[in-house]
């Protein structure tokens, strides 16, 4: 298979490192034609990346998922475990030498980059021949999707909604979910107004994810794409009438403080889990962690979903991770059915057990929500019905890497008025788009 680009840029997500890469052409093995033939697979082996940090229980699954994968194949699974920093340049320099894995994790946001130069396989054929085409969570579908082509198989992801310390809330006389902004805007008025040393909301400059919902909640967009071309549309007016509703909570509205103009989400955390917030924009997986930092608290945790601007549900960020074939992998069809079997089924629920997020096949994110409490199902709402994701695009590898977006919203937070801060911002995507 020839490779689509061939050129992948070390570093382009942010981490060091600059040297232009050539990706190897073509896929260098046959692999087996039965990959559950346990005679014939014997003494093969299949190396898989996961990635480090996810699950405080990675060992104990590692030793269920390589029993597993020995007795449906006959063959056996070498499961390295790598660290989230420095990850994109080790997958580059692993794809341009041929020295990768045959299955690896890969966030969803660097498929598409590696996808485009041609270090991942299509795996579109092979999902509608095993019938999982229609059974996946759309957003994570989407973002492994490239050119009509399925690059990654949807494994876990999370979404974020708002979580709330149910005690100041109800207090205050405002635990219910907001329907509107405007509605928003009158609970944060109300808290501040009933407790004025809290922060109701703090706007994290830092955190893209919690500003993205106000673009899309206003029906604004990141870029859009037509004809294979992207194009900068956060300049344009919804999505600045997102951007300025959201700072202006701040700016304007007291909801925040200034020190949170640099905050990323892991601040806000500090903040609620100290009692100094009182509701503030965080993932699916945060309770899990609050639950067993502070048990007292997570028995008043409350969440809601973040409105957009006229109704209770705004789009919200869907990431997580991909698993994806390297197109040099000599066992391509058992590592497909690795896949398989990671991705769906009773490993899939456990992984998301384990890690709490949620599943990326839609059959184990209903038993993963039919099992969980009403924290969980806020934020499976949210996920569900609103999940979505940024541009996939190579390109966005390169923006993340210049914090285009997040530079956006500390600029607007530090006195640039929206409209022009976003147009610096759509002026930079551009180049990154068409370079």
């Amino acid at each position: 298979m020839i490779a689509r680009r061939q050129i992948l840029t070390a570093g382009a997500a942010g981490a060091a490192g600059t040297a232009a890469l050539a990706l190897g052409a073509c896929s260098g093995g046959s692999g087996s034609s039965d990959p559950t033939d346990t005679e014939a697979n014997a003494g093969k082996t299949v190396t898989l990346w996961i990635m480090q940090g996810t699950n405080a229980k990675t060992d104990e699954y590692v030793a269920a998922l390589k029993e597993a994968f020995t007795a449906k194949t006959g063959a056996t699974l070498d499961v390295q475990v790598q660290p989230w920093d420095g990850a994109h340049d080790k997958f580059v320099t692993a794809m341009s030498g041929g020295t990768g894995p045959d299955v690896a994790e890969v966030g969803t946001t660097w498929t598409p980059e590696f996808a485009d130069a041609g270090g991942l396989s299509d795996l579109s054929a092979e999902i509608k021949e095993a019938g999982l085409q229609d059974g996946l969570i759309k957003g994570l579908v989407e973002a492994g999707t490239l050119d009509g082509k399925m690059y990654g198989m949807p494994w876990y992801a999370g979404v974020r909604s708002i979580l709330a310390d149910s005690a100041i809330l109800d207090a205050a006389g405002v635990n219910s979910q907001p329907q509107s902004w405007d509605e928003l805007l009158a609970m944060i008025t109300t808290i501040k107004q009933a407790k004025p040393d809290l922060l109701p909301f703090p706007i994290a400059g830092a955190s893209l994810f919690s500003m993205l919902p106000f673009v899309w909640g206003a029906g604004g967009k990141i870029a859009t794409e037509e004809g294979g071309t992207w194009k900068a549309a956060i300049a344009e007016a919804p999505a600045v009438e997102g951007l300025t509703w959201y700072t202006d909570l701040a700016l304007k509205h007291d909801s925040s403080s200034a020190a949170a103009n640099t905050w990323k989400e892991t601040d806000s955390l500090k903040s609620f889990q100290q009692g100094q917030t009182a509701m503030f924009i965080t993932g699916s997986w945060v309770p899990a962690t609050i639950k067993a930092d502070d048990p007292e608290l997570y028995e008043r945790l409350v969440a809601f979903t973040i409105p957009a601007k006229n109704s209770a549900l705004a789009p919200s960020f869907l990431g997580g991770s991909h698993l994806c074939r390297f197109e040099d992998s000599e066992e391509p069809e058992l590592a497909f059915e690795l896949i398989k079997l990671m991705a769906t089924g009773d490993l899939a629920t456990r992984w998301a057990t384990e890690t709490n997020f949620f599943p990326g096949e839609q059959k184990a994110f209903d038993e993963v929500v039919s099992q969980g409490d009403e924290l969980t199902k806020v934020f499976a709402q949210q996920m569900s019905e609103g999940g979505t994701t940024v541009p996939v695009t190579p390109a966005w590898g390169k923006i993340e890497g210049k914090k285009t977006m997040s530079t956006l919203t500390s600029s607007i937070l530090g006195g640039t008025p929206a409209a022009d801060a976003a147009k610096t911002a759509a002026t930079e995507m551009d180049q990154l788009f068409s370079a």
